[in-house]
């Protein structure tokens, strides 16, 4: 029999995990359609991608500074007020977006060529680029509101408009690509529609709750220079863990093509793991942020303790699957029998690992729910520093292939994951981070 506090954990985390699943859903549709028109469309459509969800990512601190302190101010029973921050991070998010749009447009061309692109998979990027550019504002108010809902505890709302723009975008792009014929321009055309119809679909559920609350949908400057200061720890964080990752690709590189070829495929298996996690991780936000607002610390230790339960459970689980799944779910990318070989047994040194990464995310979650984001981003570089030199050893000494693979995620999936679960672990056994109120 499932507990309260287990019932609410699960409300929040499944209709979640289903909008992070629907997400990805946006690249496989335009991967699928400009890739019909040919490798070098294909390629293009890579590093524009690339760019794109790197400068959305982050930005995701929109979405969790958001959750915060709306989750605080609910609990706090100033609903009001709660909806007030989730307006003013759509004036946040929407400015943001109209200013990273207007720099995607005009740094387009230089971005590609940083990436070493040239010829026509440079043009294809710059022209997927500028098109989809027009679609950030929407982008960012998708993270904007879905932050503001989710500290609402609404988590259904975002898992309909994503998976109703997932449906849109596919139908949108193929008749942009090919009925009317813009090649890879009409997929990034069709994306930015898409995501600016998403972003009016939440902004108009929020404001809706604003008014029936009685909030003012003006911008407030104090509100919105609040969010930007809450939120500016939390990119501090993500910069962080791109830097980590980052640093990994950059280690596969130099362990030889099959270790490369693997560690793609590998890292494709941990990503979509970690959208199981990751919604964990959302609910712990939520749930953990209003119950510091309701002052009710004795709830934040039973939702700290439950959660911490839930996702060393959820790592076991999807650990035991994905480690005894791994030579079959190798043949879903390649058939070379070397990469196969490398993607098995790096697949279950992660596999063992990932239980730590269950208690790493819900931590992540707990605390970006208290708003202890200064403390996240201290921490994220101090294991990014603990992590440098061990990756640099792999690089330096590990062999080439399947071993060097296998040391490499043995140090990513352990020596990172572990700097960040004692970091955050020995910060959520204190009491510091447990700031009641409004």
């Amino acid at each position: 029999m499932l507990s309260t506090v287990d019932r609410q954990i699960l409300a929040l985390a499944v209709p979640a995990l289903g909008a992070l699943v629907a997400e990805p859903l946006f690249v496989l549709v335009d991967s699928a359609i400009v890739g019909r028109l040919g490798t070098t469309e294909l390629a293009g459509l890579s590093l524009a991608s690339t760019l794109l969800v790197t400068v959305v990512g982050l930005c995701v601190f929109l979405a969790y500074a958001t959750t915060a302190v709306v989750a605080r101010r609910l609990g706090a029973g100033d609903r009001a007020g709660a909806l007030q921050v989730g307006v003013d991070g759509l004036w946040l998010g929407g400015g943001l977006g109209v200013v990273l749009a207007a720099a995607v447009l005009v740094l387009a061309p230089w971005a590609v060529g940083a990436l070493g692109a040239t010829g026509d998979v440079a043009d294809q990027a710059v022209a997927y680029l500028r098109a989809s550019a027009p679609g950030l504002p929407g982008m960012l108010l998708v993270l904007a509101a879905t932050g503001a809902l989710r500290g609402l505890q609404d988590t259904r709302t975002p898992l309909v408009v994503a998976g109703t723009g997932a449906a849109v975008n596919a139908v949108l792009n193929a008749v942009l690509v090919y009925g009317a014929g813009l090649g890879i321009a009409g997929s990034g055309l069709g994306t930015a529609i898409t995501q600016l119809a998403m972003g009016a679909a939440l902004v108009l559920v929020v404001v809706r709750g604003a008014r029936a609350a009685g909030a003012s949908l003006r911008p407030a400057a104090g509100g919105i220079l609040a969010g930007a200061r809450t939120g500016t720890p939390l990119l501090l964080r993500t910069l962080s863990l791109r830097a980590a990752i980052l640093l990994t690709v950059w280690v596969a590189t130099g362990l030889g093509p099959v270790a490369l070829a693997g560690h793609q495929v590998v890292n494709a298996v941990w990503g979509f793991v970690a959208f199981a996690l990751d919604a964990l991780a959302i609910a712990a936000q939520a749930l953990v942020g209003h119950a510091l607002g309701a002052a009710d610390v004795p709830l934040v230790r039973s939702l700290l303790r439950r959660t911490l339960q839930w996702g060393v459970g959820a790592g076991v689980v999807l650990g035991a699957v994905t480690g005894g799944l791994g030579w079959w779910l190798s043949a879903a990318f390649t058939s070379d029998p070397e990469v196969r070989h490398a993607v098995t047994v790096a697949l279950v040194v992660a596999a063992v690992l990932m239980p730590m990464a269950g208690w790493v995310f819900v931590l992540d979650g707990v605390l970006i729910g208290a708003g202890d984001g200064r403390f996240l981003a201290g921490a994220g570089l101090v294991t990014l520093a603990v992590y440098v030199p061990v990756a640099l050893a792999v690089r330096a000494w590990a062999p080439e292939g399947w071993a060097g693979l296998a040391w490499l995620w043995a140090a990513f999936a352990g020596v990172f994951m572990l700097a960040r679960a004692v970091t955050t672990g020995l910060r959520a056994r204190g009491e510091r981070w447990m700031v009641t109120g409004a």
